[in-house]
């Protein structure tokens, strides 16, 4: 998040924000704010991080690319 008149510094969260209301938000009536939120936690820790495909990640899901990094750390050091 940047300061007015830097719309470029929230271009990731508005993106995933999009994402989130796009893929699952707008297609689900939740019946408590409590399911709702389970739901959300849901979305992000299985579908988005482990599932998705990231164009921005050279089409790999963000698990994906953490676990790389780790990797390559591990042989750095």
């Amino acid at each position: 998040m940047g300061r007015v008149g830097q719309c470029w510094d929230n271009a990731l969260a508005e993106s995933f924000f999009g994402a989130l209301k796009n893929e699952l938000v707008h297609r689900m009536v939740f019946a408590t704010r409590a399911k709702a939120r389970r739901a959300i936690a849901e979305y992000i820790e299985v579908f988005y991080n482990r599932v998705r495909l990231h164009s921005a990640l050279g089409y790999k899901t963000p698990d994906e690319v953490a676990q790389a990094y780790r990797q390559n750390a591990a042989k750095a050091a």
